[in-house]
């Protein structure tokens, strides 16, 4: 199934930077979410999985950035998840 957010949730990509989500494929049970995601410094479109999708940071919610870090040269999350591409 896929759904058009409306508005778009600006998000970051692991691995590829920030932008906005502007839909979401769900292939059922036993499969991540899908975040199509518009890159805002290269203009792409990346189908990104839900691993490796966070959220930006949002004053009015208190949520704080998210943490990333660099473990032998690959970006990653606090939780320790890596980059993938996405097919």
């Amino acid at each position: 199934m896929f759904t058009q957010l409306n508005p778009p949730i600006p998000v970051n990509v692991i691995g590829k930077g920030a932008g906005y989500a502007i839909g979401v494929i769900d292939y059922g049970q036993e499969h991540n979410l899908i975040w199509v995601t518009a890159i805002s410094e290269t203009g792409e479109i990346w189908c990104a999985p839900n691993p490796v999708v966070r959220m930006t940071k949002n004053w009015t919610m208190d949520r704080p950035e998210p943490t990333l870090a660099v473990v032998n040269g690959q970006v990653v999350s606090s939780n320790g998840s890596g980059t993938t591409d996405c097919a």
